[in-house]
């Protein structure tokens, strides 16, 4: 049976647009969670205690989004909390922002906006944006974004079926579909919200169009009229892009980028490096370059060999600088053995150790446990395999 006094959820928002509720977000500017409890009761005897229990929500969600806004933007800014999960960092956005306005757009539909962040980056790159969402408090805190930081003459936010819209007119399309239901984050690209091929549809009706997908699509499944972009932020994997438009037939259709910068690399049509011993310099190429099959790229580029046909570690005799991967220089390489790992950190002075892996099985934190190192220097060890056996590589950053 409904609770008929539960409040609405788009109403209990709009209270916050109040002068009482923007009052009470100022006094929650520098909210402490630890504080909670004191905080809310002193604020009920102030204000109405729905009042204050959504904007307590909202100020615990402001703080969440300063990892992907900034202090300043997220502190006039509104959310949901599947916004702050989904929503686009900020100079991410930027970024592919930057990207549409190079090709000319000035006017474009962003379908499955959220709470607002793409179409905000997209205004603040000059072009006029369409931000279309089903649910009506998503449209009500877009809206409310867009009016916060003075850019609600360039985006008019509608509810609808992004299905139902009429793209026609608008130089570009930007689909970023749901990818999380009620059982977490969704890996098949047709269980997306609306799904894949919808958004494909849509994009090719468009003379440009970018559709944000989960980084973890397989090539397999993307469209061969299409260019697939793999971003990176401080060297964390976020999405991947698929674009579409009118471009040069040559184009690659592959590539990486990576922020800041922007730094991008693009696809050769290399084949896969061979495989040697493990050199003086081990290159840990970017999660972008990797998710983007690029690694050969960046073989190339330091002249360098895969330590393992399955292992996206490049091997060289020799320094070659690149943007695209970190370089530690190797002291040495050893089969896997905790107990001989344990005595050469000791022998070493070891006692800041990190720790990466690929094709281990061997947990960090359980592996600093058994080693306990303890030291004024600092080493990198890699878990790994070299010609299909189990080693581990000891070294430190190249500066």
């Amino acid at each position: 049976m409904p609770d008929d006094t539960a409040p609405d959820p788009v109403a209990a928002f709009r209270a916050l647009l109040t002068d009482e509720g923007q009052a009470l977000l100022e006094e929650l500017r520098e909210y402490d969670p630890g504080r909670e409890l004191a905080v809310a009761t002193r604020l009920r005897r102030r204000h109405p205690a729905r009042l204050v229990s959504a904007a307590i929500a909202q100020a615990r969600l402001r703080q969440r989004a300063v990892a992907k806004f900034g202090p300043e933007d997220a502190a006039r800014m509104y959310f949901t909390p599947g916004g702050v999960e989904q929503a686009t960092r900020a100079g991410v956005a930027a970024y592919r922002a930057g990207r549409f306005a190079a090709l000319g757009v000035r006017r474009l539909a962003d379908l499955c906006c959220g709470n607002g962040g793409d179409a905000i980056a997209l205004a603040r790159a000059g072009i006029e944006v369409l931000a279309v969402d089903r649910d009506p408090l998503t449209c009500a805190v877009a809206r409310a974004n867009a009016e916060a930081l003075g850019l609600a003459d360039l985006v008019e936010v509608r509810r609808a079926d992004v299905t139902e819209v009429d793209t026609d007119g608008f130089d570009a399309v930007f689909a970023d579909p749901a990818r999380r239901g009620g059982r977490g984050r969704i890996f098949d690209p047709e269980a997306y919200s609306p799904p894949l091929s919808w958004a494909v549809g849509a994009a090719r009706r468009a003379p440009h169009a970018a559709l944000k997908v989960a980084p973890g699509i397989p090539h397999e499944a993307v469209p061969g009229d299409a260019v697939a972009e793999w971003v990176s932020d401080g060297g964390d994997v976020k999405e991947a892009v698929l674009w579409f438009g009118a471009g040069p037939r040559e184009a690659p259709k592959v590539r990486a980028t990576l922020l800041p910068g922007p730094r991008t690399l693009e696809s050769a049509g290399l084949p896969d490096p061979p495989a040697g011993p493990v050199g003086r310099y081990l290159y840990e190429p970017d999660g972008a370059v990797v998710r983007a099959h690029l690694v050969a790229e960046v073989a190339e580029e330091v002249g360098g060999r895969l330590i393992d046909p399955t292992i996206a570690y490049v091997t060289a005799d020799a320094p070659h600088p690149t943007p695209y991967a970190s370089a530690y220089e190797i002291t040495d390489t050893l089969p896997f053995n905790v107990k001989r790992l344990k005595a050469l950190l000791r022998e070493r002075g070891v006692g800041t150790l990190t720790v990466k892996k690929r094709g281990s099985a061997v947990e960090p934190e359980e592996l600093r446990r058994r080693v306990k190192p303890s030291g004024p220097n600092a080493a990198t060890v890699f878990l790994t395999r070299v010609a299909g056996a189990p080693a581990m590589l000891l070294g430190h950053p190249v500066r």
